[in-house]
């Protein structure tokens, strides 16, 4: 009981707490954009283009940070490389996509953002290929 109000951690801890969150929020951005990736010619010309890059190049950049950013991030391989593209993809998604929506409707990326932005800073964890590597 008393473990359970206590402030301390130990890094194990820290390190399962990053896999959890590599593999969880990973795992789940990749079953966003796998359906992208499976009916890409059919999305392709009514994909949303907010960066005004084209419809076929904004399924592109969602589709390699949804599907192949995700697997890497699950991985933990390049982990903090990785996370940029879903960083960004998840910002234009908030503030331009749903810009007009209020917060409740925009839950689901600002989960996935804060997720991706705390890869960002704090790397994969031990328990990674990053962290067999040394890196």
């Amino acid at each position: 009981m008393r473990k359970l109000f206590s402030t301390g951690y130990t890094n194990g801890a820290v390190n399962f707490s990053m896999l959890v969150l590599r593999v969880v929020f990973g795992g789940m951005i990749l079953m966003h954009g796998w359906p992208k990736l499976i009916n890409f010619t059919a999305k392709m010309n009514s994909f949303p283009d907010p960066l005004g890059v084209g419809h076929k190049i904004s399924l592109g950049m969602t589709v390699f940070a949804e599907v192949f950013c995700a697997v890497l991030i699950i991985m933990g391989l390049l982990t903090r490389l990785a996370s940029i593209p879903l960083v960004i993809c998840m910002s234009v998604i908030i503030f331009m996509i749903q810009a007009s929506k209020s917060i409740p409707e925009k839950e689901l990326p600002i989960l996935f953002l804060a997720a991706f932005v705390t890869l960002l800073f704090t790397g994969p964890g031990k328990f990674s290929i990053d962290g067999a590597l040394g890196k």
